[in-house]
């Protein structure tokens, strides 16, 4: 019994620590070291005319009938993606990457229906919920605009986090378009909805969200327009006494998230 007694004690401690799981100078080295790799793919892959616009027309023959197989059928492809420096692993001490790549076909649908359906940030919360509780666009020049959004994250436990977002459009040519969304200013909310609602920052907090990017491809084609997405975040390590808590959280809620995103696009454009 007595050891009983200690092991509860032990997880209530560690459970009671899990707000003040900070972000580490050299967590965030590794975090911008992988962006690094990924803008440096980016850049060549757009520099070079012979390398496809679409992920999936990269693949080989058999492979990349097989995925336009699936978007035709109607489903969201997610395939988790891992970038390396040199051969190697990009190590994340204290922190954690998550990299998924996501994609989906709205059928008959044009580049421009889409544009105007993602751009609609007001109507978030209804077309994105339970994940999204309110959505407010703070400001908008050209092609750039910084939106606000509160998020909410279920699994096992629930998290809330206010975000700020920056969200870049620009057109490659009249059928295809890249963006690039950061989060800035990232808070987690405790006791959301409440009269004593706190904010605490993200960096200080629970280690749920540290930073986050999503770039994304459409491609209008003869049939509609395809989109390819790939999200980037950064999260804590999960201690091993805590994993059946909350790993469900940092390891699921990324994979999940992209998926349930892309799949709304897609039925709200096709509803329209």
């Amino acid at each position: 019994m007595r050891h009983v007694v200690i092991a509860l004690a032990v997880v209530v401690g560690a459970v009671v620590t899990l707000g003040a799981f900070e972000l580490k100078p050299h967590t965030l080295a590794s975090w911008e070291r992988y962006i690094g790799l990924h803008d440096a793919l980016w850049a060549e892959n757009r520099a070079n005319d012979d390398i496809p616009f679409l992920w999936v027309d990269q693949q080989p023959t058999p492979d990349r009938a097989g995925f336009y197989a699936r978007l035709n059928r109607g489903e969201v492809i997610v395939e988790r993606f891992e970038l390396r420096e040199e051969g190697e692993k990009v190590d994340v001490d204290d922190g954690k990457i998550h990299h998924w790549y996501g994609a989906v076909f709205i059928p008959g649908a044009t580049i421009d229906e889409v544009l105007a359906w993602v751009q609609d940030y007001s109507d978030y919360p209804v077309r994105f919920t339970p994940l999204i509780d309110s959505a407010e666009v703070l400001s908008q020049e050209d092609d750039r605009w910084t939106v606000r959004m509160r998020n909410r994250m279920k699994k096992v436990i629930t998290i809330v986090m206010d975000v700020d977002y920056v969200i870049d459009y620009q057109r490659v040519s009249p059928t295809r378009l890249e963006t690039m969304n950061v989060a800035t200013n990232i808070f987690q909310v405790h006791d959301a909805g409440e009269s004593k609602e706190r904010r605490e920052p993200g960096d200080d907090a629970g280690g749920y969200l540290w930073r986050f990017r999503m770039v994304c491809r459409f491609d209008q084609r003869d049939e509609g327009t395809f989109e390819e997405c790939e999200n980037l975040s950064l999260t804590r390590n999960v201690p091993i006494l805590l994993r059946w808590l909350v790993n469900p959280f940092v390891s699921s809620v990324p994979r999940e998230t992209i998926e349930f995103n892309m799949g709304a696009v897609r039925d709200g454009v096709g509803k329209r």
